[in-house]
């Protein structure tokens, strides 16, 4: 196996912390995974990995052979695309994550022209409310909907998603239309939660200075955005929901938007990857791609 090879691999069993997990984003045989950090540390003369039947943990030799590892791949991947043409076809396997609904509605009808582009490149997509481990995972990048807590990633702001409060038309016929915070006692909220058992917020609104909930029943909770404007579509409660994913069904009276002067906070959306020196040039033209056709259906987070 070639030098470099058996390098990107041992890089990429350090960011999972698993042979199987390398080899399955690698898609190698885990016993080549295996056989090519052997040959790496037979090579070096000295162990990297220390290997349980759980974990693969770094040596101190293994660590200072990583940092380096990584910078020699940064300088090759530069090195082998310094006199190509911005223009050129991409190359290689792209893995991406997207929200599903984004993914469904946005991009997947406009990925024919960028493949058209781009031949010879292979895109992985991921689209799931789940947040992926970016790193572990092997994603060149991710775009994440509403906030991002992970410091180690390097964040691209893409602007934001105006929400609104939406309830389909059967529901406001059997309950009627509330117009204030109170009458939201009479009224269903279809809750959504990333992870089922957690306890999900009420209803929020701004109240002058910040944006705060209001604790409101409801008999289903979901974790996928598909199922929550489902979910209201069959009539079983309110929900609060990007306008650019209720936009159709507005038009159409299948839904109708509720109590204007209370909507939540607008949501953030951003593109993240990892903090690499080198971003390889198919993640950069896939992100300023990805840009340039969600930039128009954003708008600036505004402060109240």
């Amino acid at each position: 196996m070639h030098q470099l090879d058996a390098m990107r691999i041992f890089v990429r069993v350090t960011e999972t912390g698993s042979f199987t997990q390398a080899a399955d984003s690698l898609g190698l045989p885990r016993a080549s995974v295996s056989n090519a950090i052997k040959q790496l540390e037979t090579k070096l003369g000295t162990r990297l990995l220390h290997r349980t039947t759980r974990r693969v943990q770094l040596t101190q030799d293994g660590q200072a052979c990583l940092e380096r590892c990584k910078d020699l791949l940064a300088d090759m991947e530069e090195w082998e695309t310094m006199f190509v043409a911005r223009d050129e076809a991409l190359t290689g396997r792209l893995r991406v994550d997207l929200p599903a609904t984004i993914a469904r509605t946005v991009v997947i009808p406009q990925l024919p022209a960028f493949l058209a582009l781009h031949p010879a490149l292979r895109v992985e997509l991921s689209s799931t409310d789940r947040r992926v481990d970016l790193v572990r995972e092997g994603f060149d990048c991710v775009l994440r909907i509403g906030t991002n807590a992970d410091s180690t990633l390097i964040a691209r702001p893409l602007g934001s998603l105006r929400q609104v409060n939406v309830a389909s038309a059967a529901y406001l016929k059997r309950y009627g239309e509330p117009k204030s915070l109170d009458d939201l006692r009479e009224h269903r909220l279809i809750h959504y939660t990333t992870t089922l058992g957690t306890r999900p917020i009420g209803w929020e609104y701004f109240d002058g200075e910040r944006y705060a909930q209001w604790p409101m029943d409801g008999v289903l909770t979901v974790n996928n955005t598909d199922a929550y404007q489902s979910a209201c579509l069959a009539g079983l409660g309110l929900i609060q929901a990007p306008e650019t994913g209720v936009r159709t069904h507005l038009a159409e009276g299948t839904l109708r938007e509720v109590m204007p002067d209370y909507q939540a906070e607008p949501l953030a959306v951003t593109l993240l990857y990892a903090n690499r020196r080198h971003l390889p040039r198919r993640a950069q033209a896939f992100m300023n791609w990805l840009a340039d056709l969600l930039t128009p259906k954003l708008t600036a987070t505004e402060g109240k």
